[in-house]
């Protein structure tokens, strides 16, 4: 389950990734799964290649992107959330959702 972000925010990721674009959503998340992490980057985009691609470029196993049409993603967690969303220049989310704490 989603929390902290607006209605718009996620219709504004989900018309990006269903135009064939990288987009990020950072949001925060609860799952037993994890308790050690308190939010979630889905990374997304329609063009499986190209989300692919996104995975390659980052280090990141392809073989664990969320193939859930029409919004496929990949779910960035911990460090490696932190170190991509630095990279990307996506200090915003960083700030927002206070993950250098």
């Amino acid at each position: 389950m989603a929390f902290g972000i607006k209605r718009s925010e996620l219709n504004a990721w989900k018309t990006a990734v269903s135009r064939g674009e990288t987009a990020y959503l950072t949001h925060y998340w609860y799952d037993a799964r994890f308790p050690q992490y308190r939010t979630v980057t889905k990374v997304g985009n329609a063009d499986l290649a190209r989300l692919a691609q996104w995975c390659a470029e980052h280090g990141l196993n392809p073989r664990y992107i969320h193939n859930r049409p029409p919004f496929p993603h990949f779910d960035l967690m911990g460090e490696k959330q932190l170190e991509i969303l630095l990279k990307e220049n996506l200090t915003e989310h960083i700030e927002r959702f206070r993950l250098r704490e």
